[in-house]
């Protein structure tokens, strides 16, 4: 399966970052969209001023979790702009109300990027 670029549009634009880490986990831009859409968890993202949701996939017996790091951008002339920041995929359940399971690698990018956002 060949890997399609998501098209910055003018609701959502996509950084380098989140589409390396589309084409690794096996990501699609509508599968993120919906994501966006219907979250089953927000959280506050490590990186400031971000948000992160989550959205439970897989099965029983092998679930996973999608998550999506976005940045809420306010223009003058729309009301406001997503940046998406970074999404992966989460192998099992992660805990409630504790630090975002974010893998190492995309901690040390973000870390190496922040000036960036």
């Amino acid at each position: 399966m060949r890997f399609k670029k998501p098209k910055n549009t003018d609701e959502i634009t996509w950084t380098k970052h989140s589409m390396e880490k589309m084409r690794f986990y096996n990501l699609s831009e509508n599968r993120l969209k919906r994501v966006l859409r219907n979250p089953d968890r927000k959280e506050a993202g490590i990186v400031p001023e971000t948000l992160a949701v989550m959205q439970r996939t897989g099965t029983k017996k092998h679930p996973t979790e999608i998550w999506l790091m976005y940045q809420a951008i306010q223009s003058k002339v729309k009301s406001s702009k997503l940046k998406v920041i970074s999404a992966w995929r989460y192998p099992g359940i992660s805990p409630v109300d504790k630090e975002i399971p974010i893998p190492e690698d995309i901690k040390k990018a973000l870390a190496l990027n922040s000036e960036g956002f």
